[in-house]
């Protein structure tokens, strides 16, 4: 008696998960959409979501991203999303092709340059935070995290550069990202969105973004100088935004991936609150105020106050070394809806400062507005990074008390390139909340011209009540860390 051969889709689903969970990533992404069956045991075999990270200091890039992406894909992923930071001078465009040529260009992947980078390198297999000196040091360098998110839609949502002024495109951006959500989550505001922004315009796009999103929505990320997506070109990007939506239609037993921050300052408020009075744009980036102590008349001698403030500190800061914390009102809203009034507090580096006036980088001051300087201060960000690690000691603790089923499987830190040796004596001190807490957990990162997080209103210390009202989204000198976790 005859019988048919067996094949391949005769096997059972135990016997065919077993033979894809040997394949290489590159295969088993493969394997995964040849059938029904193929993708049931591969979903068998990959169920939870995961983080893979690896950075190299080559200056060969080639050889850079070779070592990264070998790295990344030498366990079991499916990646859903790519996130590639390079030192200013590598070839971004050179870098997205090597890139997607590896990894497909059909998946969300955003390439930005960087200061910076934090993670293991693939050849010393050691945790390293490089930090690059600017300009005169512009370092060589690639940074690769791929995630592979279970439950979770993905979807990669740009602004062009171009129009990323206007606000009425910022309203579409935001409005593009409304309507991936509630595609995909049936929720107008997704669970996270990961924003990549050209300094110029990280304040107009994040304010924005702060009031249109649920307080529930996480919201991270970096200022840079260049940006580069997987699927188009770029030049004109103006921002980039990871979004990160539940889905209402993930399969039965997917448990559930939830996205958590903590942020850490390392800012020193010093001085009088203080009192614009008046405000000149000397470009679009640049701008000249006068402003009086608040409850005076006269005009303030900012060289007096200076040195006043450097004497308190018992130690001499730079005139450009110093920022201006302004706290402001504005209207604000999103297309046709009501105008609502917004407070927050905003962030402008000092240039220059004479008896009469100061000069200010960034624009939107207004006659009116308060003010505080800040400097960076070591002291500051050790009490501020200790505070960071005490707090996700306790999400920590948390986790495993209780019932709480919750599983810490990745993070990516944002930290400023004025941080990083030689701020701090300790090598590898910003990422340290998250190592300690979470040994063996992946781990990556940058450092960025800006970092992007929500404030939760105790970061920076405030006097008056409209200053304690103000949120804080776009950071100087600060460390944005992102906690990924899990709930079967």
């Amino acid at each position: 008696m005859l019988t048919s051969p067996t094949t391949i889709d005769d096997l059972s689903i135990d016997l065919l998960g077993n033979i894809v969970s040997r394949l290489h990533s590159v295969d088993f992404a493969s394997a995964d959409c040849v059938s029904r069956s193929w993708n049931r045991a591969c979903c068998r075999v990959l169920c939870r979501p995961k983080l893979s990270s690896a950075c190299s200091l080559s200056s060969d890039l080639q050889v850079a991203v070779e070592g990264v992406v070998n790295k990344v894909l030498s366990e079991l992923i499916r990646p859903h999303f790519a996130i590639v930071s390079v030192g200013l001078c590598v070839d971004l465009p050179e870098a997205r092709r090597l890139i997607t040529a590896r990894l497909s260009s059909k998946i969300p992947i955003v390439l930005s340059d960087s200061f910076g980078v934090i993670g293991r390198d693939v050849n010393s297999d050691e945790f390293v935070e490089t930090r690059w000196r600017m300009w005169n040091d512009p370092g060589s360098g690639i940074m690769l995290t791929i995630g592979f998110l279970p439950g979770v839609k993905v979807n990669l949502i740009s602004l062009s550069q171009r129009i990323g002024e206007d606000p009425f495109e910022i309203d579409k951006f935001i409005t593009d990202i409304w309507e991936f959500s509630a595609s995909k989550s049936g929720r107008q505001s997704p669970a996270a969105i990961m924003i990549f922004s050209r300094s110029q315009q990280c304040m107009n796009v994040v304010e924005k973004l702060d009031y249109a999103m649920s307080p529930e929505t996480v919201i991270v990320g970096g200022g840079c100088c260049s940006l580069q997506y997987a699927s188009g070109s770029s030049r004109n990007t103006a921002a980039l935004a990871l979004v990160f939506a539940e889905d209402m239609n993930k399969p039965p037993g997917v448990g559930e991936t939830q996205f958590h921050t903590v942020l850490s300052s390392a800012l020193l408020p010093v001085g009088p609150t203080c009192q614009v009075t008046s405000i000149k744009e000397i470009t679009t980036l640049k701008a000249r105020l006068t402003a009086r102590r608040e409850g005076s008349y006269e005009n303030l001698d900012v060289l007096a106050l200076l040195n006043q403030v450097n004497e308190e500190l018992g130690r001499w800061v730079d005139t450009e070394d110093f920022f201006i914390g302004v706290t402001r009102r504005r209207e604000c809203s999103i297309g046709p809806e009501k105008v609502e009034w917004v407070t927050s507090l905003v962030f402008h580096h000092v240039l220059e400062g004479d008896e009469e006036s100061l000069i200010v980088d960034g624009s939107g001051i207004k006659s009116g507005d308060t003010f505080r300087l800040y400097c960076p201060d070591p002291t500051t960000a050790i009490s501020s990074t200790a505070n960071a690690s005490a707090y996700i000691r306790s999400f920590k603790q948390g986790s495993t008390t209780g019932g709480d089923k919750r599983e810490v499987f990745g993070g990516y830190i944002f930290s400023s390139w004025r941080r990083g040796m030689p701020f701090f004596v300790q090598p590898d001190f910003d990422s340290s909340p998250l190592r300690d807490n979470f040994p063996g957990v992946t781990l990556g990162g940058m450092f960025s011209v800006l970092e992007i997080g929500r404030d939760d209103s105790t970061l920076y210390a405030k006097e008056s009540q409209e200053q304690n009202s103000a949120g804080c989204c776009v950071h100087e000198c600060g460390v944005v860390y992102l906690i990924m976790s899990y709930t079967p």
